[in-house]
């Protein structure tokens, strides 16, 4: 486990996992959201996106957190050893972008880029979470079934799978 892909529907616990993940590993976490918004929320090019995702991919361990761009997710899974698909039910999802709206309203997301709208951002994972659930879900779900005799794959359904998979990592 050198190189981990933590992905997702938006709400589903990507960055409380891969934080988590982070502190039991010691491999170095690197929020997809820090590198693709600036502070104040705006959003960089999509060229200064991609160099430095470039150079994330070129290290060695790291744990990814997060979706990007659709060129950079298909490109992230391929070098990753490790998948880590949380795959929770799309009402689950729905809850916790609303969960960390009311949560933000006293203390910003960890992990939230400074100064970022909640409130848009709430709004554009509401609409994400329905695209996502129905265009990329599936995608996701057979690209595990192809790349899992090459990969450590863990396809995450339930907070049950969750805490089993914090408790497998923390064993080794």
């Amino acid at each position: 486990m050198n190189r981990v892909a933590v992905f997702g529907n938006a709400g589903g616990g990507k960055s409380t996992l891969s934080k988590r993940l982070a502190e039991i590993t010691g491999l170095p976490l690197v929020p997809l959201d820090l590198l693709q918004y600036k502070p104040g929320g705006e959003q960089v090019s999509a060229k200064e996106f991609k160099l430095a995702h470039d150079q994330v991919m070129q290290q060695s361990h790291w744990i990814i957190d997060g979706f990007g761009s659709m060129d950079t997710l298909w490109e992230r899974l391929a070098v990753a050893d490790t998948l880590v698909y949380l795959d929770m039910p799309v009402l689950r999802h729905y809850w916790w972008v609303t969960k960390r709206l009311l949560q933000g309203l006293w203390v910003a997301p960890e992990g939230w880029p400074e100064g970022s709208s909640l409130w848009q951002g709430t709004l554009n994972s509401y609409k994400t979470v329905g695209l996502c659930h129905q265009k990329l879900t599936p995608r996701y779900r057979a690209y595990l079934e192809q790349v899992s005799p090459e990969k450590q794959v863990y396809h995450l359904r339930s907070l049950r799978d969750v805490k089993k998979f914090e408790q497998t990592v923390a064993g080794r």
